[in-house]
């Protein structure tokens, strides 16, 4: 008796796996978006751009194009290939340079200690593993950092 339940006990716990459910993979549209912005003592912009993965899978970031706003102005736009892994439902960053045009780098310059900044991206990204491209549109606002002149975040 003792031997056929020893017998039984696995077949039935290989049954009962068998009826788990499956687990869902789930994708959805990246997203760019702005974490932080530096002026260079040239003008130009030391830009940290977040990249973040809704999907429930890690996603490959393959190349990421984005056009910026600010404040309405066209600032310029940037083009990366990171090839950058990111993990299911996780976020990472990388860095880009801009050349910003006049009218957005005086909407930056021009702002003090309390005021903000409404930024727009738009563009691209195209990822692999999965392989897809996805269109996106983010809007956001940048601050002054206190005590960090020429940091917005």
């Amino acid at each position: 008796m003792r031997l056929s339940r020893l017998i039984w006990l696995p077949a039935l716990l290989g049954l009962l796996a068998g009826c788990a459910p499956e687990v869902r993979k789930s994708i959805f549209p990246p997203r760019a978006s702005l974490q932080q912005l530096v002026v260079q003592p040239d003008g130009s912009w030391k830009l940290q751009v977040r990249l973040q993965n809704y999907s429930s899978v890690s996603m490959t970031f393959a190349k990421v194009q984005a056009r910026i706003e600010l404040d309405g102005h066209p600032a310029g736009e940037v083009n990366l290939a990171p090839a950058l892994r990111v993990g299911p439902e996780s976020a990472d960053i990388v860095e880009a340079g801009l050349k910003p045009s006049p009218a957005a780098a005086a909407a930056v310059s021009g702002l003090k200690g309390s005021g903000s900044v409404r930024y727009k991206l738009t563009g691209n990204i195209a990822t692999t593993d999965p392989d897809r491209a996805h269109a996106y549109s983010f809007e956001g606002v940048l601050s002054p950092v206190p005590g960090l002149p020429g940091v917005l975040r």
